[in-house]
C-alpha cells in the first residue's frame, strides 16, 4: 500500500510502452515533487527478446531513471490482454490502491492489439473502481465479489480518477495538447535503454526491431515533430476526450502566426 495517494499513474500493456510514449512527461511531474506510477499490465514473457525476468529488471531501472514512485506489473497473459471482468477488477484495485487523480492510458487504437485493448480496459477499470458498491480487495490476485458484496483480503474505498488522457505516441493522429519535455529528453531516452534486452544489436528480431544506432533518430525525430506543434524542441502528444477549458484569452500558450 502507498503511504499517499498517486499525482499521476501510466496504464500499459507491456514494459517500456510508458518509456517510449509519456516517459519524460512522468519525469517532469516527479521533478516538480509530484508522485507518478507506472502499471504495466503484461509481464512481457511473449517478447521476441528477452525474459520477462529481464524486462522485470530493467523496467525497475527505468523506473529510477524516471523519478517513478511506484511501479507494478500485473499478470495479464502477454498477447492476450483482454478487456475481460476479471482483468478489470484487478487493474479497478489498483486504481484503489493508489488513488490518481490523474490515469494516463494508451490511445484506443493501433497495431498491437495489446496496446488499444489497453485504453479500453483501463477505461473501463477507472468507472468500476468509483462504485462504492463494488467490494475489492488489496490484492489484484485475490480480487473478487460475493453475492453478498464482500471481498477477500482488506476492502479498498471507492476512487475514480478526476482526469484521464491518452498517449497518442503510438498513433498518427492530430493530439490535443502536447507536454515540453525539452528538458527532459536525454534521461527519457536513457529509459528506454535501461531495456538492454529489447534495444540492443543481436540476431533474434533484428528485421523487427531498429538498430541500436538507429533508436536516437527515431525518438528524436518523433519527440521534435510533437514538439514543433507545441513551439518547443521536444514534445510528447496526448488526447482528452473533454472540450478544453479557459479562463484567460491572454494566458493561452502557443503562437498562431
Amino acid at each position: 500500500m502507498l503511504s499517499s495517494s498517486l499525482d499521476i499513474l501510466a496504464i500499459a500493456a507491456h514494459r517500456d510502452d510508458v518509456e517510449q510514449t509519456c516517459g519524460g512527461t512522468l519525469l517532469k511531474a516527479a521533478q516538480r515533487g509530484q508522485h507518478t506510477g507506472i502499471l504495466d499490465l503484461t509481464q512481457g514473457e511473449m517478447g521476441t527478446r528477452g525474459t520477462a525476468e529481464d524486462r522485470a529488471r530493467e523496467a525497475d531501472d527505468a523506473a529510477k531513471t524516471l523519478g517513478v514512485s511506484w511501479r507494478r506489473a500485473l499478470d495479464i497473459p502477454d498477447g492476450r490482454v483482454e478487456n475481460t471482468w476479471e482483468n478489470r477488477l484487478k487493474v479497478a484495485s489498483v486504481i484503489r490502491e493508489t488513488r490518481p487523480r490523474v490515469v494516463i492510458l494508451p490511445y484506443w487504437k493501433g497495431r498491437h492489439p495489446d496496446h488499444y485493448t489497453a485504453s479500453v480496459l483501463g477505461y473501463e477499470a477507472c468507472f468500476l473502481a468509483g462504485l462504492a458498491r463494488l467490494a475489492l480487495s488489496s490484492q489484484p490476485s485475490a480480487v473478487s465479489q460475493t453475492t453478498s458484496g464482500l471481498s477477500q483480503g482488506s476492502p479498498l474505498p471507492p476512487h475514480r480518477p478526476f482526469k484521464i488522457v491518452y498517449a497518442t505516441l503510438y498513433y498518427d493522429i492530430r493530439p490535443t495538447f502536447v507536454v515540453d519535455i525539452s528538458e527532459q529528453f536525454e534521461e527519457k531516452f536513457a529509459s528506454i535503454l535501461a531495456y538492454k534486452s529489447q534495444f540492443s544489436d543481436q540476431d533474434a528480431g533484428k528485421d523487427l526491431f531498429p538498430a541500436r544506432e538507429e533508436i536516437r533518430s527515431r525518438v528524436e525525430a518523433m519527440a521534435r515533430f510533437y514538439g514543433m506543434l507545441g513551439g518547443v524542441t521536444f514534445a510528447e502528444p496526448f488526447l482528452q476526450k473533454e472540450v478544453g477549458l479557459v479562463d484567460d484569452l491572454l494566458a493561452l500558450p502557443v503562437k498562431s502566426i
